[in-house]
């Protein structure tokens, strides 16, 4: 099959900037391949996130990792982690295990675009391009979206962009 195509943009250079604060990780860096233990090929756990310097306004935070390059017309989600507490500011490595015992009091995760509960590790076609992993942590102006598990990714980053305070992002590769 042929995978060639224009690269999108990264998705959040097409919405208005806001405030900005730091993301890290000790597992995954800036516009480096990701390890397969945070693939679908290994061991499909999320990476450990640390973030400070939000917004002192902050009430909650939600965190992400879309795929833009994915073949489709609108990218692919791979995770959404919402209503996160403002007093957490890291989750552990394979905080997004499907059976979210891993996750902080009160957050929850909605299905991947792949139907999967919680964090879908990276997996692009084989044979495509490295892929962008862009994972994202929201600084929130509310305790929470009132979202619940029913909605879609595309509910929730409709509804985070207007709630979003400050916005964190880390953006690692992976190819197969």
């Amino acid at each position: 099959m042929d995978f060639d195509r224009p690269l999108p943009p990264d998705p959040y250079s097409l919405l208005p900037v806001p405030a900005t604060f730091s993301l890290t990780s000790p597992d995954i860096a800036e516009g480096a391949p990701i390890a397969r233990d945070h693939a679908v090929d290994g061991g499909n756990s999320s990476p450990a996130l640390t973030w400070s310097g939000f917004p002192d306004e902050t009430r909650s935070f939600v965190v992400s990792c879309f795929d833009p390059d994915a073949p489709t017309p609108s990218g692919y989600w791979h995770w959404h982690l919402l209503d996160v507490p403002a007093e957490v500011t890291s989750l552990a490595r394979d905080a997004g295990r499907a059976d979210g015992t891993g996750l902080p009091a009160g957050a929850f995760q909605l299905l991947s675009d792949g139907g999967q509960v919680g964090f879908e590790g990276a997996g692009p076609p084989p044979g495509d391009h490295a892929h962008r992993y862009v994972f994202a942590v929201h600084a929130l102006d509310v305790a929470s979206l009132g979202l619940s598990t029913e909605n879609t990714n595309v509910h929730a980053a409709f509804n985070v962009f207007f709630h979003t305070l400050a916005r964190a992002t880390l953006t690692a590769t992976y190819q197969r």
